[in-house]
């Protein structure tokens, strides 16, 4: 559940530094033109925008970063514990049996090969009848044959 938290405020940190990165002033751009020009200075003081917006997204990107170390910290921490890893979620593969761990004794471990069963007689009163088969129809003279090409 912290993770969760976690995981939304760091997005929120995210999205909150590319807005304030995206209003800060370029080359030669008024500083509160993401504000409205001049109205900035009665809303952030006599200095304008820019000295907020960037202590702003220095605050933002310390954070950003912090948070950072700290999942990578914890997600290493968690990996490594003496216990193992954490079991994962696998869904249905979780359902399927383990695959068996050695091959049964007597023919891997001889390397020999095992005899094929020995071939039964069969019985014709068991085998079914082949169907009859119906004569082939050919056609009539002059009836669906083309005539040879003439040269």
């Amino acid at each position: 559940m912290l993770m969760l938290v976690i995981n939304v405020v760091y997005v929120l940190i995210a999205l909150a530094m590319i807005a304030l990165i995206l209003m800060q002033r370029g080359a030669g751009a008024q500083a509160g033109s993401g504000f409205g020009g001049g109205a900035s200075a009665t809303v952030f003081g006599s200095r304008g925008a820019s000295n907020f917006l960037s202590k702003s997204t220095k605050w933002l990107a310390i954070a950003f970063f912090g948070i950072s170390l700290g999942m990578a910290w914890y997600a290493t921490h968690k990996a490594t514990r003496p216990e193992g890893p954490a079991q994962q979620d696998l869904g249905v593969m979780a359902q399927v049996p383990a695959a068996p761990a050695a091959a049964p004794t007597g023919t891997a471990a001889t390397g020999t090969v095992p005899a094929a069963p020995a071939a039964q007689p069969v019985r014709q009163d068991t085998v079914p009848a082949a169907p009859a088969q119906a004569p082939a129809v050919q056609p009539e003279q002059g009836q669906g044959q083309e005539a040879p090409p003439s040269k």
